[in-house]
């Protein structure tokens, strides 16, 4: 793998004017900045519609757009909004995603903006071509005629045009503003990762729309839902809830869906991470009605079947194998025989096994390192919350020395690009050396996620000359 580095933050911490980062001149600022920095590759995390809790990873639909993401200027100078209106979306605060005044307020003003366009024709190709998104936005028309009620309880098939239309019209938006920056950012010398999550929620368009893909009983209720066992970050496991697919049923189709999900991803992204890849050798499944994760039991996934069925869609494209958790050697084999690099995590090197793959020493060239995901504290939180004895080991191995330990976050950071991964990634935070209060995401924790964001005055903070240097230094501009 050629070496390069990059930096992962979701659009939505963009900052901006608008209560959330958006597809607009803010990106392609962002996108230079990069390129200033040496750096080459933009991870994000999931462009579906988040769920209530504003988590990207379970959605009303697995091809939808975050509408949210659509850059309200562009509306205006396109003459979709008035300047009042533009006026009345200002934000109140420049520091966190506004999430409750976008659910209140955003598609409403969308619904302006759709009610002006005058030529449908684009939106009408648009919603030919991706299918799977004319469905989603027929499914979430027919919710809200529902009275937002989950699809397995409607009662009403009619659903008004103009909510149609607006969901039409705010998918096509998206879709074409992402594509001019993603064209802004290839040209730059920036690949945009993006994120696909292995799940999808019971109560989206996938499932409306595909229920024999699914494992649901005779009521099309899940018979059991996905979550993992007890691990790391939560001791009663994760119960997420989502179904679980009939693999058995999208083997006999040549996984179509999958396919056709996929395809949808490489018009959006250069390359993209598989969430919980490990699920696709072995799931795990929990009886539905469970309260926790531990009564689960791991069952076979589609493994190396499903990679080669999407092979001829991925190929060439940078394919990373989120491979975290519980490791098996099968899950190893899966990961090596797909070809796809896995992932590595300096937080979860120093627990204590010395032959770790998460520590740098380890790394070979064919892996993403980072210094945290998105569900990881950040790098100086992390530092602050261990004990006295990790933290002391932790310096030794990055060469620092100092009695100040705090100033340590420099030479942890250059640790990793000398490192052998042929990627180094590291969320916003850590390029800016922020503490635990600007953590994204608590697995486990329903409320107080998802909302961070950055301004361009602390962006501005950053000695971005010295990450330059390491770029250069260690091969990866």
């Amino acid at each position: 793998m050629k070496r390069k580095s990059g930096v992962l933050m979701h659009v939505s911490s963009l900052w901006g004017e608008y209560s959330e980062g958006s597809f607009g001149k803010e990106a392609k600022d962002w996108i230079d900045y990069l390129a200033e920095g040496g750096f080459s590759v933009w991870q994000v995390l999931p462009f579906c519609l988040p769920d209530e809790c504003n988590s990207p990873y379970k959605s009303f639909g697995a091809f939808s757009g975050n509408p949210n993401f659509i850059d309200l200027p562009t509306l205006a100078k396109n003459g979709l909004l008035t300047a009042e209106e533009l006026e009345s979306a200002r934000q109140k605060s420049p520091y966190v995603c506004e999430f409750d005044r976008l659910n209140e307020e955003r598609f409403a003003l969308l619904r302006l903006a759709a009610s002006r366009v005058a030529d449908r024709a684009p939106t009408e190709k648009f919603l030919r071509d991706f299918p799977q998104v004319a469905s989603f936005c027929r499914f979430m028309a027919i919710k809200e005629a529902n009275g937002g009620a989950e699809w397995i309880e409607w009662k009403n098939e009619v659903y008004d045009e103009d909510t149609l239309w607006t969901w039409q019209f705010s998918q096509y938006e998206f879709y074409r503003q992402w594509m001019e920056i993603k064209s802004y950012a290839n040209e730059r010398g920036i690949s945009i990762v993006g994120d696909i999550p292995i799940y999808v929620a019971y109560d989206s368009a996938d499932v409306w729309a595909n229920d024999e893909l699914f494992l649901l009983d005779k009521e099309k209720r899940p018979s059991a839902v996905a979550g993992v066992p007890p691990d790391y970050f939560c001791a009663d496991g994760q119960l997420w809830g989502n179904p679980l697919y009939d693999w058995k049923r999208m083997k006999a189709d040549g996984f179509s869906w999958w396919c056709e999900r996929m395809r949808f991803a490489m018009t959006l992204f250069d390359g993209v991470r598989i969430d919980h890849f490990r699920g696709l050798e072995a799931y795990y499944s929990i009886p539905a009605g469970e309260k926790t994760a531990r009564n689960g039991k791991w069952k076979k996934g589609p493994g190396m079947a499903l990679i080669r069925a999407l092979k001829p869609i991925c190929e060439g494209k940078l394919m990373i194998a989120e491979d975290l958790g519980d490791i098996t050697p099968e899950v190893v084999k899966l990961v090596r025989d797909s070809g796809y690099p896995g992932m590595r995590v300096l937080q979860f090197a120093f627990l204590g096994d010395p032959e770790t793959p998460h520590l740098p020493h380890n790394y070979d060239n064919h892996c993403v390192a980072y210094t945290g995901t998105h569900d990881n504290n950040t790098l100086l939180g992390y530092v602050w919350e261990c004990d006295e004895a990790t933290r002391e080991r932790i310096m030794r191995y990055c060469g620092y020395n100092e009695s100040d330990w705090d100033k340590c976050y420099p030479a942890l950071l250059r640790t990793m690009f000398a490192s052998h991964a042929g990627l180094f990634i590291m969320p916003v935070q850590d390029l800016l050396l922020y503490g635990s209060d600007t953590r994204l995401n608590t697995p486990g924790k329903s409320e107080g996620n998802w909302g961070y964001r950055l301004t361009r005055e602390q962006l501005a903070s950053v000695n971005l000359s010295r990450f330059r240097e390491w770029n250069y230094l260690y091969g990866r501009a």
